[in-house]
C-alpha cells in the first residue's frame, strides 16, 4: 500500500491523472448539468455533485497509471 501512494503522488502521475480529470470531468458535467447551468438553475447541492464528478477519472487515471507502473517494474 506504501508504495501505490508514493506512485500516486508522484508529480508525473498527479499532473495526468489532473489533465484526464479536466477533460473527462468536464464532459460528465456538461452531459449532467449542461441543460441546468445554461438556464441558470442549477442548485448549490448540484454543483457539489458536479465537481465530485472531477474526481472519479482523477482516481481512475492514478489508479490506472500506478498499476502499468508497478505491472512494468516486476516484468
Amino acid at each position: 500500500m506504501a508504495k501505490f501512494l508514493n506512485l500516486a503522488i508522484q508529480p508525473s502521475v498527479m499532473r495526468r491523472a489532473g489533465r484526464i480529470a479536466l477533460i473527462i470531468g468536464s464532459v460528465f458535467f456538461l452531459i449532467n448539468y449542461a441543460d441546468k447551468l445554461i438556464a441558470g438553475t442549477i442548485t448549490r447541492p448540484e454543483i457539489i455533485k458536479a465537481m465530485v464528478s472531477y474526481c472519479v477519472p482523477y482516481c481512475v487515471s492514478t489508479y490506472s497509471s500506478v498499476m502499468a507502473v508497478i505491472e512494468s517494474e516486476s516484468a
